[in-house]
């Protein structure tokens, strides 16, 4: 099977149901799109599937065919992606846990929207879990990430 993740071309010979988040994990050592749930409800594994967040965890390898990939390692080359940066202007994580999932949501959301307002921003994260419960923290960087988008 071929895929396509970050830019780059992959070919793996894997069972077409495995989940695509064990893929990342598993066979391209990708390691920042972290397992939580694993019923694609928490979040934590979310990545982008032709730029639209998704639930890595709940979605077959074999739906991956001709779609651009990206997860928190692809999100910018250096860390500098508008979100990323508020999240640190901010000093957003606690436990990091659920970040990467929080990240990739939010720039799905601020490339869709790039003025949300702020019940478009709660909405937009509701389906992501922290158990750290940073909420305010979070969508406080979502707002700043979309005035310095």
């Amino acid at each position: 099977m071929d895929l396509q993740v970050n830019g780059k071309k992959y070919t793996i010979d894997i069972d077409p149901q495995t989940p695509i988040l064990w893929v990342l994990r598993d066979h391209l050592k990708l390691v920042g799109t972290k397992y939580g749930c694993g019923i694609g409800q928490c979040g934590a594994c979310t990545i982008h599937f032709n730029g639209t967040a998704v639930r890595s965890c709940s979605i077959p390898v074999a739906a991956a065919a001709n779609v651009a990939i990206t997860t928190i390692e692809g999100l910018s080359e250096k860390g500098d992606h508008p979100v990323q940066k508020a999240w640190v202007d901010l000093d957003v994580p606690q436990c990091g846990y659920c970040q990467a999932g929080q990240i990739m949501t939010a720039s799905a959301l601020l490339s869709q929207n790039n003025k949300p307002t702020e019940e478009e921003i709660k909405l937009g994260m509701s389906g992501n879990i922290c158990r750290c419960s940073t909420y305010t923290k979070i969508n406080k960087a979502v707002k700043q990430a979309s005035e310095n988008l």
